[in-house]
């Protein structure tokens, strides 16, 4: 009997052919950035050249035709160059960044809700003149906004425009080591600039101007949240997963509860992802089939299928991972309603190709990376990992299905998780089989709640059904986060490990699925790889000793490293809040690998303020001292001035002989700029944090 035939996949799928070049030449762009001029000549050269191969003989491009296809790759490859140049705003002519300067005014348009923050209201604001002396000039470019908290801002909306008379300020990243990269965040979002406004800095401009649409989803958006509020009355934890896994809105999320679904593997519920937009596809689908008028039509049910799931994406917030499956969708869609199926691979490449291609930013998102590997995990893996027990009973074979599902996710996500996180849920098996068909649950019932709510009874109800069954999921996943071994945390990564571990996983994935021993042996030279960069790291964590003084705002924070053993000298606050030491100290930490604290370490000697750590002398001044010169200056290498204490530059510069003065971020601004001033005159290196990032040195 013949084998069946089966084409290479890169055959069945040619957009993955289309989709590695153009990746390919958004990641040279980002990281050379290359200049507009040669890239244009580069796409001129090889597209000239492609066009000559239709002029050659068929017998010479058929032996020339692997030449062609190189200058197929070479001008994709340019054309991701060219759309990734196009899309950073700093190169638009009319960005706002090419003429501001300090003390100039800014006209800014608000374009969203302001979001309420601890400390301040948060909102996007678009540019639209920059005011100068001699002229306004019509600009174009994202600003984001922080307002105090008082009752001017709280009276603005979307579509205001406001009259800035404040500086600017560059969005800078923390230096804080193993910190988030948020500069380059901001910057895949084109924002470039923030500024906080008092109640002094702003003016409120007559004119408004908003966009219909924009304003339809804002007003959406509040209408279904105050549905969720107005009968979901359980409680404020309650209250905010439901509105977290309807509409993907966040800011009612307690963050100790959005951490217990992280380490227990199913943060994706509250997460809007693809999960969710393949639920309401599959409502859609049922429901358009069984209305009359629409059945009979498909072109009807193909338009309003597309409207519905477009409409949802638009009202999540429009996330990568959203975006993606919407995407996904729409090819499906007109796909099975064209009678023609086509390679769930080439529709994962095609709707990566299009996204891409309206922002090459995204490659970077973290929701559309873990997305597409969880998808192509899921087509890989599920199969052959549900194929492996044959269960008779229906109702055990179909929760083996779903465990089968979670399981071929994983294997694709958990390197990058890893490398992101830092974590390992080890119950996720436990967890998803729960709360995977509970939330599914729950969603549909948010939409019931928020289709009929306004029927007397129907919304009360439905709201105390939807409330308990949050109530429900949140009491499971707590009780399963309150097991010590429910998460494995801590694990250091960094790019050449993950791309390592990758390696391994792939090649022992294949090996077992093809039964090659070539990728068995790719796998074992890819796990040498790992052990040995692995090895490295050790060696080296071994090795390191490290002053970092933290760039924490308002608060002290140094540690004094060696081996994995650090001491803490700073405000004992971080030590008690979990999330302001999660998010500025434990990065740093886990990069570092310093799992040891302590009051003493080895080879340092103290007596406030006064360190000898390794060969390097270090005074740390928190407080007002009072310093008699004496005859021979003291010797030091560091002097770190914390918490705004009165003293001079000159008055210690006649006490220490000391070049290395730091400054962190729990002084205030002005002391800061007068110690500056200080150190320039007297030739004195400082090193202020605020402006510069953490101070790290290695001793």
């Amino acid at each position: 009997m013949s084998q069946p035939f089966s084409l290479h996949v890169y055959k069945a799928a040619p957009f993955i052919r289309l989709l590695l070049p153009l990746v390919a030449g958004i990641i040279v762009q980002w990281y050379l950035q290359i200049n507009l001029p040669l890239v244009v000549m580069a796409a001129i050269g090889f597209g000239a050249a492609n066009l000559l191969f239709y002029f050659l003989p068929l017998a010479v491009r058929f032996k020339l035709q692997t030449l062609q296809g190189v200058l197929i790759n070479l001008l994709l490859l340019t054309f991701g160059l060219l759309i990734t140049w196009q899309k950073d705003m700093r190169h638009k002519a009319d960005w706002y960044g090419n003429y501001y300067q300090d003390s100039n005014y800014i006209v800014a348009k608000i374009e969203e809700p302001l979001i309420e923050k601890t400390k301040s209201y948060k909102a996007d604001a678009f540019v639209e003149t920059v005011i100068t002396n001699d002229a306004a000039i019509n600009c174009k470019g994202k600003l984001l906004i922080y307002f105090a908290k008082d009752s001017a801002a709280q009276q603005l909306h979307y579509g205001d425009r406001i009259l800035i008379n404040k500086n600017l300020q560059a969005i800078k990243n923390s230096g804080n080591p193993g910190a988030f990269n948020y500069q380059r965040y901001a910057a895949f979002q084109q924002t470039f600039h923030n500024v906080f406004l008092k109640e002094k800095d702003w003016v409120l401009l007559p004119a408004k101007k908003v966009n219909g649409f924009k304003q339809f989803i804002f007003s959406a958006r509040e209408n279904i949240l105050a549905t969720l509020r107005k009968n979901i009355n359980t409680g404020k934890d309650e209250l905010g997963i439901a509105e977290a896994l309807l509409i993907g809105y966040t800011n009612d999320l307690d963050k100790d509860l959005v951490q217990a679904y992280s380490n227990t593997g199913v943060v994706h519920i509250i997460a809007i992802s693809g999960m969710h937009l393949g639920l309401i596809y599959v409502m859609l689908v049922w429901l358009f089939a069984r209305i009359p008028l629409v059945k009979k039509s498909k072109l009807s049910q193909v338009i309003l299928i597309l409207s519905c799931l477009w409409l949802f994406s638009l009202l999540t917030g429009a996330a990568a991972s959203v975006l993606r499956s919407a995407v996904m969708f729409t090819f499906i869609t007109i796909g099975n309603n064209l009678t023609k199926k086509s390679s769930i691979y080439n529709s994962l490449a095609a709707s990566a190709f299009v996204m891409l291609c309206y922002n090459p930013y995204y490659l970077w998102d973290v929701g559309f990376q873990l997305s597409y590997l969880a998808v192509v995990g899921i087509v890989v893996f599920q199969k052959p990992i549900y194929n492996l027990l044959y269960i008779k009973n229906k109702q055990v074979d179909k929760v083996w299905k779903l465990m089968a599902i979670s399981l071929a996710a994983q294997i694709f996500t958990f390197p990058i998780c890893i490398y992101y996180f830092h974590q390992f849920p080890n119950l996720f098996l436990i967890t998803n089989i729960i709360a995977v068909p509970l939330s599914s649950i729950i969603l549909y019932a948010e939409i019931f709640l928020v289709a009929f709510a306004w029927v007397p009874f129907v919304g009360e109800y439905l709201g105390k059904i939807t409330g308990w069954l949050v109530w429900l999921m949140n009491k499971i996943i707590l009780w399963v986060n309150s097991f010590s071994f429910a998460v494995w945390d801590k694990i250091p990564a960094n790019i050449i490990t993950t791309w390592l571990l990758y390696a391994v996983v792939i090649g022992i994935s294949a090996w077992l699925i093809n039964k090659n021993k070539k990728l068995l042996r790719f796998s074992l030279l890819g796990l040498l790889a790992f052990v040995m960069a692995h090895a490295y790291g050790k060696w080296q964590i071994k090795n390191q000793k490290k002053l970092i003084v933290y760039n924490v705002p308002q608060h002290q924070a140094i540690d004094l490293v060696n081996a994995n053993h650090y001491k803490f000298i700073g405000d004992s606050v971080l030590l008690q809040d979990g999330m302001l030491q999660n998010f500025h100290l434990k990065p740093g930490r886990i990069a570092l690998q310093l799992n040891i604290p302590g009051d003493t370490i080895a080879s340092c000697l103290q007596q406030h303020p006064f360190y000898q750590f390794g060969t390097k002398r270090i005074v740390v001044i928190d407080k007002p001292l009072v310093f008699e010169p004496g005859q021979q200056k003291i010797d030091v290498d560091i002097i770190v001035i914390s918490k705004s204490p009165k003293l001079y530059i000159p008055q210690l510069a006649a006490v220490f002989n000391c070049k290395q003065y730091v400054v962190d971020a729990s002084n205030s601004l002005w002391k800061i700029g007068k110690w500056k001033k200080d150190c320039e005159e007297l030739h004195l290196q400082l090193h202020s944090v605020p402006e510069k990032g953490a101070f790290v040195l290695d001793l």
